[in-house]
């Protein structure tokens, strides 16, 4: 299991050929209180870069965007019905996964120290 990080905040786990997609803990930091999360849909091909996801908190909407390209395989429903995990566990609360068409695409993403950094 790998763990990668993108400029946008978001924090990718790979397992063989899926990757878990979430937000990082300082992206929850910076939006506040997560009022609504609305996910892409199980089956949906997904082009890096592309706005697939939107979290909304009392102070702002914002979108999340896809790590990698790939299909969506599964979406946190619970997430939706409760969008209040992102804050209690950024970490945790994962968002989708997606089968990754080109595994070559995650080596221009960060490791947690490199991640670390961008955010000091």
């Amino acid at each position: 299991m790998t763990i990668l990080f993108t400029a946008d905040h978001e924090w990718l786990k790979i397992e063989g050929d899926v990757a878990t997609v979430g937000i990082t803990d300082y992206a929850q930091s910076q939006l506040g209180d997560v009022v609504f999360i609305e996910l892409p849909k199980v089956g949906r091909q997904i082009k890096k870069a592309e706005a697939v996801a939107v979290v909304e908190s009392v102070k702002a909407a914002s979108d999340v965007y896809a790590p990698v390209t790939g299909e969506v395989v599964a979406a946190n429903d619970a997430l939706v019905a409760e969008p209040a995990q992102v804050n209690t566990d950024a970490a945790a609360a994962w968002f989708f996964k997606i089968k990754l068409a080109d595994k070559a695409e995650l080596e221009g993403l960060m490791d947690e120290a490199a991640y670390k950094a961008h955010t000091a």
